[in-house]
């Protein structure tokens, strides 16, 4: 704990500079110097690229973007430097194996290779979804019940009981405290009560991510999250989910949400971002795993070209130069009972899983409505597994995801987007099973996938 108050402190001395600053002057200006000192393009019909120049640059840059800006603090307003060694510390000791759960539903997840023998894990859940208190736990288990699914993450409670929950406000405790119970209740009820967790997701502010760091909500073998806010800053309140994390136990899952077209400019900028992101969110963080969750800065959507491709090449960057856990977040465009969910999920799950990635998911509709099931979470780790067992390389992967684009393409110029319906509305909940309709539509997309040689 002592060399991490040292941090702390750095976060109080080091030196001033306002926030714009930092954003123009230190992020997107070196973002733009190392994209053309590295030379680094890219070509929107090589989404999956086979160029291991390309991410071995890529990698480089983003060493050199950590170890020269370190991150700042938007509670000081100041700098917190890092140095090169402390960057290699970093990168020397990221886990390679971590444990998550207990009992017979313990997972290992592991820091994946280019072409691994071993199966990606996959997290089941619509990270940070907002779902009402009525159906939270049908929507739960609507995840947790697929055999596929090896660890659990939850939507956000934005009312409990009648009653808004608001940031730093004590209904976030009651927010988050509840979500862990609806979990929990969740998991006995399908008879995988030592499953590992990804929770406190109904926490903003540390106020109920604290609360929650208890047996009975957040046991030490589960996760939460340790944002690195857009770019390469923290707050006070995400170091004190640290400081508590690091005595409690818990496992830090650092999240970077790099812009797509931001402060990097285009992919190339973002993917040195994101790399600069996780090698420092191992100082500051304390990072047990990665969360890779690019956004693309208009249609927020995981699965549009320029954001498949920042996934694809951090996670090889990784694979290749610093093997790192790394579990890469689906967010579709598109909502439950559509195809195009099904046809997002798909692509997204064959770019993560070629490029050495874990697997979660799916937050659809961006992430922003109720309209999301535990079906296209079990779509998601099918392709993957399919994937896994053809042996599919990275060539291959990129041809796939060319197949699959224009199945979906036009959502993110369709107005009002394509947010389908609300989980009530494609789940019986009595049953908790899908209807008739969004089972028979994944059962079409599904034997298309297969008729086009994915062998679900």
């Amino acid at each position: 704990m002592t060399d991490y108050l040292e941090i702390l402190e750095r976060s109080n001395q080091g030196e001033y500079i306002s926030e714009e600053s930092w954003d123009l002057d230190k992020v997107a200006l070196t973002a733009r110097r190392l994209v053309k000192k590295y030379r680094l393009e890219w070509d929107r019909n090589q989404v999956v690229t086979s160029d291991s120049t390309l991410t071995d640059a890529i990698y480089q840059a983003g060493y050199e973007m950590a170890v020269e800006l370190g991150a700042f603090s938007r509670s000081t307003e100041r700098i917190i430097p890092l140095t090169q060694s402390e960057i290699d510390e970093g990168i020397r000791t990221m886990p390679q194996t971590l444990s998550m759960g207990e009992g017979k539903d313990e997972r290992k997840l592991y820091a994946r290779k280019l072409g691994d023998e071993r199966a990606p894990m996959f997290f089941g859940g619509p990270p940070g979804n907002p779902i009402p208190q009525a159906y939270l736990l049908q929507n739960m288990v609507s995840y947790v019940q697929e055999p596929l699914i090896d660890l659990a993450t939850c939507g956000t409670l934005t009312e409990v009981d009648g009653y808004p929950v608001r940031t730093g406000h004590p209904m976030e405790i009651v927010a988050t405290r509840r979500e862990s119970q609806i979990m929990h209740t969740a998991l006995e009820r399908i008879g995988r009560p030592g499953m590992g967790m990804l929770g406190a997701q109904s926490s903003v502010s540390e106020l109920g991510n604290l609360a929650a760091t208890q047996p009975r909500y957040l046991r030490p073998c589960d996760s939460h999250l340790i944002p690195l806010l857009n770019e390469l800053k923290i707050d006070n309140r995400n170091f004190s989910r640290v400081v508590n994390s690091l005595d409690y136990g818990m496992i830090n899952a650092s999240l970077a949400c790099v812009l797509v077209g931001g402060l990097g400019g285009g992919p190339p900028g973002s993917a040195v971002i994101t790399v600069a992101s996780f090698l420092v969110a191992n100082v500051i963080c304390r990072a047990g795993y990665h969360i890779l969750h690019p956004i693309h800065v208009r249609h927020i959507a995981t699965s549009t070209r320029e954001v498949l491709w920042v996934i694809s090449t951090v996670g090889q960057a990784f694979a290749r130069n610093a093997p790192a856990i790394i579990v890469a977040d689906i967010y579709p465009k598109s909502g439950t009972g559509t195809s195009e969910l099904l046809y997002e999920t798909a692509a997204n799950a064959i770019v993560n899983s070629t490029s050495a990635c874990h697997l979660e998911g799916c937050g659809s509709a961006d992430g922003a409505l109720p309209n999301c099931s535990g079906l296209e979470a079990r779509l998601m780790a099918e392709v993957a597994l399919t994937g896994h067992r053809m042996k599919m390389d990275l060539a291959e992967a990129n041809q796939w995801v060319l197949m699959l684009l224009p199945y979906y393409e036009h959502v993110f110029t369709q107005e009002g987007g394509n947010p389908g319906k609300p989980f009530d509305q494609v789940y019986t909940l009595d049953t908790v099973q899908p209807t008739k309709h969004w089972q028979g539509m994944y059962d079409k997309v599904k034997t298309n996938l297969s008729e086009m040689g994915l062998n679900l």
